[in-house]
């Protein structure tokens, strides 16, 4: 069956797809990233299954919505984790899913995961998992990539605060991910963007990689088309705006 037959419409879930990030979400988490048990998101990696129980998550995509970039990730995958496997409490509005169903050639054995808190769209997600089928989860500098793809913009300043790009976060952010490792950026609405490269100019372990060193990061052109908003944009022929850091060794 193709995957078109296996899910319900998408416009179902997107009606009022919208989570307050500032909310008390019922939300499972380990004491520490030891303690986190990847075997039922991952089975390839149990013991039980003669996996290497150490194999770590390697790629985060914050906020990854319905799974568009996920998918075409799969394709370029050769290494196949049982389809989308969920990990979540009965009413948990945090999903996590590996990136298992079209970039794949290009990250052989690795270990992906999506993280998306709206109710709507995770349940969305549980449910197209079942047809193909975080806080403290990674250790420090654990993540080789991170991926922020039209983000939330928040457009009022009294919920600036909300955006998923901030001094603050960009502190977890940089203890997550392995130095060397590239954290990919792309909005649609300029303001953000401007607001996303400050911060990011302004912390001191990310530097930008210019845009004549992304011209052969294979990576770069599923940015702008892999996602739902993205092809949004694509069909209002609206701008997209990309900005790509490294993490880099602490100067100080």
């Amino acid at each position: 069956m193709g995957e078109a037959s296996c899910f319900y419409s998408l416009t179902e879930e997107e009606q009022r797809a919208h989570s307050n990030p500032m909310s008390d979400h019922s939300v499972e988490y380990p004491l520490n990233p030891e303690s986190m048990d990847w075997s039922d998101i991952y089975p390839q990696v149990s013991s039980k299954n003669g996996g290497d129980e150490n194999k770590l998550v390697e790629f985060a995509d914050i906020g990854c919505g319905y799974g568009k970039l996920n998918a075409q990730f799969d394709k370029m995958k050769s290494f196949k984790p049982k389809r989308l496997m969920t990990k979540a409490c009965k009413t948990c509005s945090v999903e996590l899913f590996c990136f298992s169903v079209d970039l794949s050639p290009m990250f052989h054995d690795t270990l992906m995961v999506g993280m998306e808190i709206r109710v709507k769209v995770s349940d969305y997600v549980k449910d197209r998992i079942q047809a193909l089928r975080t806080q403290n989860t990674e250790k420090k500098g654990q993540l080789k990539n991170m991926f922020f793809l039209f983000p939330d913009p928040h457009f009022k300043r009294t919920k600036h605060k909300w955006r998923i790009i901030s001094q603050t976060l960009l502190a977890e952010y940089a203890y997550v991910i392995a130095v060397g490792g590239i954290v990919y950026t792309i909005t649609d609405v300029k303001d953000l963007h401007d607001w996303m490269v400050s911060h990011f100019d302004e912390f001191p372990l990310f530097e930008r990689i210019p845009d004549t060193e992304l011209e052969s990061d294979q990576v770069v052109e599923k940015l702008y088309i892999s996602t739902e908003e993205g092809q949004k944009v694509t069909r209002n022929k609206g701008d997209k705006f990309l900005a790509v850091y490294r993490r880099i060794v602490d100067p100080y």
